[in-house]
C-alpha cells in the first residue's frame, strides 16, 4: 500500500501535465491543418504556450507542405518522455522500438479522442446554440469540418437533417477499436523481445 500510495498520484500528475501539453501540441497542429482562424483567442493562447520549444524545432525539422512535421515531432517526443518517466516509476522498463510504437499509439488514441469530442460538442452546441459564433463554436467548426464533409458525400441528402456527426462518431470509434488493438499488442510483442 505505501508504493501504491506515493506512486498512482505521481502517475497522475505526470500523465495529467505532460498529456495537457501534448493535446495543446496537438490541436495546434490540427487548427495549422485545418486553416482555423489563427487571431481567435483559443488559437492565440494554443500559439502562445507551444510557440517556444516550435520555434527551435523548425530550425532543425522542416513542414512538409501543410504538414507541421516538428509539431508531430514535438508530440511524439513528449510522449515518449512521459512514458519513460511513468515506466520508470511502475519499475518498468522497454526498448525504444516498443517505446516509440507505445507513444505513437497514445499520440493516435489522443488524436481520434480530438475529432470526438470536438464532434460531439459541435453537435451539443448546435442544438442549444444555433447560429452562435464564438471562439469555441468557431474553433470546433474549423477543426470538424473536414471530418464532417467526408462523411457528408457518403451519405445521401435525408430531409434536411445532417446525419454527419453521427456517422463521423460512429467511424472514428470503430478507428479506435481497429486501429488501436493491434497497435497494443505489438507493443507487448516488441516489449517481450
Amino acid at each position: 500500500m505505501g508504493t501504491n500510495y506515493v506512486t498512482n498520484p505521481l502517475v497522475f500528475l505526470i500523465d495529467t501535465l505532460f498529456s495537457l501539453y501534448v493535446l495543446a501540441v496537438l490541436l495546434r497542429f490540427l487548427l495549422q491543418w485545418t486553416q482555423a482562424d489563427f487571431y481567435n483567442p483559443v488559437s492565440q493562447f494554443l500559439l502562445k504556450i507551444t510557440h517556444p520549444p516550435l520555434r527551435w524545432m523548425r530550425r532543425f525539422i522542416p513542414a512538409m507542405g501543410r504538414i507541421d512535421t516538428s509539431s508531430l515531432v514535438l508530440a511524439l517526443v513528449l510522449q515518449a518522455m512521459a512514458n519513460v518517466t511513468i515506466l520508470a516509476i511502475k519499475g518498468v522498463s522497454l526498448g525504444f522500438p516498443a517505446l516509440l510504437l507505445l507513444s505513437f499509439s497514445d499520440i493516435l488514441e489522443m488524436v481520434i479522442d480530438i475529432f470526438i469530442y470536438a464532434i460531439f460538442a459541435g453537435a451539443i452546441l448546435s442544438w442549444f446554440a444555433a447560429g452562435s459564433y464564438g471562439s469555441a463554436a468557431s474553433i470546433l467548426y474549423s477543426l470538424t469540418e473536414p471530418v464532417l464533409n467526408v462523411c457528408r458525400r457518403l451519405l445521401p441528402d435525408i430531409g434536411g437533417i445532417d446525419l454527419s456527426p453521427l456517422i463521423a462518431l460512429l467511424l472514428l470509434q470503430l478507428a479506435k477499436m481497429m486501429i488501436l488493438p493491434p497497435l497494443q499488442q505489438l507493443v507487448s510483442l516488441l516489449s517481450t523481445i
